[in-house]
């Protein structure tokens, strides 16, 4: 048994069908390299976990509707980031791939422009958000109920979106070079800071006012200013491998976008399909009562510990991946790739207990609802089935992103998020009767069919031939 479990981790496995292209590093080194690059951004992802469900928890002592008040707005934020998550994914890409063919001056150049970029599109979008807040939220599925809170906490949401989504694209910059470590400090102040403020203002702690619902926007907004100020800080400094004062001219460049756009289109293509599924999704269980609603954010509140492991070794695979296509090594590529994939299956089986044994408990942190605390249990068991379907699948899809096949990945989110997560959630919970359940369902079903798709095309190994 044991001599199995050491094959199925050995090279031969890791590189699959892949012929090698040069002498193959030994295999603690390989997995070495990998977990060094992915322990600061599964740290970084742990602590964002953590703070939000530490903010969830506050908000939740002024009751069940508060947390539908600020759960409501989590979808149209990310509808908001769509655009810088999608530049951020062809930065990271490009960025990694210079990186790989040793060009400092390049990597820069990609940092800079993106950066512009990214300033011109947020701006935009967060007025629009904050002007247009009310009707966004209703068509969300808000209900009068909470309303009132929710507008407020969403329009300064917004403002904080604008220092997030700049934080978001320097951070994907240093991540393609294998910077991981800067995302996560930067992070794990920011989240200090949004704690601190949190347990200030939102019961009004000291000289501090009780603001409730607004006291936990305004920290959510200082956090993100002090996370912002951070990286910027970081690429002032000339000393460092990224920094903006560059040669190669200060005006924006359409030649250095260029391969960024190229993949940060299908990475467009694939956010919007996903924004439209998940808003969708949010629709339907939104619309089933408020008591549903507040479990059902509780318990995405905990699946996001499922994706902080999942998306920090993510991080790993994706860089890796660019920087050794980048350096004409593409059997390395997918070894870094399938030694992702081995690492979070045993993540993904202690999650899994982890959220059967202590369902209740979890539960409990939240709310003293019995209904809220009986349904939320059931959905968190429907969680430690997908928590492994999730983690495996982003581990595929971030090799994919790295090497610029972020087309067949737009194709992965039409189907599986676009389709079959609200047409499942919506006919298991409303025709079939399974309320809250039948959406939790949905998603599981939605994971697998990403886990399949995305799994296939990493074994063809057709991505490990783009060219950026």
């Amino acid at each position: 048994m044991i001599r199995k479990i050491r094959e199925l981790f050995s090279i031969r496995a890791l590189l699959g069908d892949v012929k090698p292209a040069g002498e193959i590093p030994a295999e603690k080194v390989l997995y070495s390299h990998f977990l060094r690059l992915a322990g600061p951004s599964v740290i970084e992802m742990v602590l964002v976990a953590f703070v939000g469900i530490v903010d969830t928890i506050m908000v939740s002592s002024l009751g069940d509707l508060a947390i539908d008040a600020v759960g409501i707005s989590t979808q149209p934020k990310f509808v908001i980031l769509c655009f810088i998550f999608a530049l951020s994914t062809g930065t990271t890409a490009v960025v990694a791939r210079r990186k790989g063919q040793g060009d400092l001056v390049g990597a820069n150049l990609v940092l800079r422009n993106a950066f512009y970029v990214g300033l011109a599109v947020i701006l935009l979008l967060t007025a629009l958000g904050r002007e247009f807040a009310e009707p966004f939220l209703r068509f969300a599925g808000a209900h009068d109920s909470y309303i009132e809170d929710a507008v407020v906490y969403f329009r300064i949401i917004c403002v904080s979106l604008v220092f997030q989504g700049l934080n978001i694209l320097i951070n994907a910059a240093q991540k393609g070079c294998g910077n991981t470590q800067i995302s996560m400090t930067t992070n794990l102040i920011g989240n200090l800071v949004n704690i601190l403020f949190n347990y200030l203002l939102i019961n009004g702690i000291g000289p501090f006012p009780r603001l409730g619902v607004k006291g936990a926007a305004i920290a959510t907004l200082l956090g993100a200013v002090s996370a912002f100020l951070i990286s910027l800080v970081r690429v002032l400094m000339r000393r460092h491998y990224l920094n903006i004062f560059v040669e190669g001219g200060w005006k924006p460049s359409y030649a250095v976008l260029k391969p960024v756009f190229r993949v940060s289109g299908s990475a467009l293509a694939e956010q919007l399909i996903m924004r439209v599924g998940f808003f969708s999704f949010n629709m339907i269980v939104a619309k089933l009562d408020p008591l549903s609603y507040a479990t059902h954010i509780i318990c995405m509140n905990m699946q996001t510990l499922s994706f902080c492991f999942g998306d920090g070794f993510q991080v790993a695979a994706t860089a890796l991946a660019g920087q050794n296509l980048g350096a004409k090594r593409p059997d390395l590529a997918y070894v870094y790739c399938s030694i992702g994939r081995r690492i979070v299956v045993i993540v993904s089986v202690l999650l899994s207990i982890f959220f059967i044994t202590m369902r209740y408990p979890l539960m409990r942190l939240y709310t003293d609802t019995p209904e809220v605390i009986e349904m939320g249990s059931v959905c968190l068991l429907i969680l430690s089935v997908i928590t492994y379907m999730q983690t495996a699948q982003v581990i595929c899809t971030g090799c994919l992103r790295g090497a610029g096949d972020t087309r067949y990945v737009a194709v992965i989110s039409l189907i599986a998020i676009g389709i079959i997560r609200p047409l499942a959630g919506y006919l298991l919970a409303y025709a079939v009767g399974w309320g809250l359940y039948g959406a939790w369902l949905g998603t599981l079903l939605d994971q697998t069919m990403r886990l399949v798709l995305s799994s296939a095309r990493v074994r063809k190994g057709k991505w490990l031939e783009i060219q950026l």
